[in-house]
């Protein structure tokens, strides 16, 4: 949750408080901009608005979608117990669902935009409308891997992690 701060008089401050962080809104207003100039360019390489929203739209969702599966599964691992902390566990949940809720409002958009492109043909109306999506939702699943890897590979000692394979065979040679 991020906050503004203005100073009305002295002694009185006031705060707005908006979902996320400055640093989100400001990545997804450069990935919507770089969107929208992927599309004015494809525009004018392939003179196809069809194909531009398709490739715009699956740009964006997999930008987008990479990032909040990272976000997620930063999240999932920092999770609060519902039991004993219920702020914090209810500040999670409100992250979680607000990501969902973008994500969610992302793909309609990306589905009407290229609903809205002169078109013809059911591979138009039919399969193209969800190709931003899958690819998004196969980005933020992309993500959560390659966060939840960033999170595993660490290791303390090579040498201890080494000797460790070695004690189960010569449990299993002695047997």
């Amino acid at each position: 949750m991020g906050k503004i701060e203005r100073q009305v008089s002295e002694g009185v401050t006031k705060y707005y408080w908006y979902p996320g962080e400055k640093a989100d809104w400001i990545r997804g207003a450069l990935t919507v901009l770089g969107g929208g100039l992927l599309f004015a360019l494809t525009i004018v390489v392939t003179k196809n608005s069809l194909l531009a929203a398709v490739i715009a739209g699956t740009a964006v969702q997999a930008v987008v979608g990479a990032y909040l599966g990272r976000r997620d599964a930063a999240g999932l691992s920092e999770f609060h117990d519902p039991g004993t902390e219920r702020r914090e566990a209810v500040i999670d949940g409100t992250r979680a669902a607000w990501r969902g809720t973008l994500q969610g409002l992302l793909c309609a958009g990306s589905a009407m935009l290229v609903l809205n492109m002169p078109h013809t043909g059911f591979l138009a109306d039919w399969v193209l409308p969800f190709v931003p999506s899958i690819i998004g939702a196969l980005a933020h699943s992309g993500g959560m891997l390659w966060e939840r890897l960033a999170q595993e590979v660490t290791a303390e000692d090579p040498k201890a992690a080494a000797a460790e394979p070695e004690e189960p065979t010569k449990e299993l040679e002695t047997a």
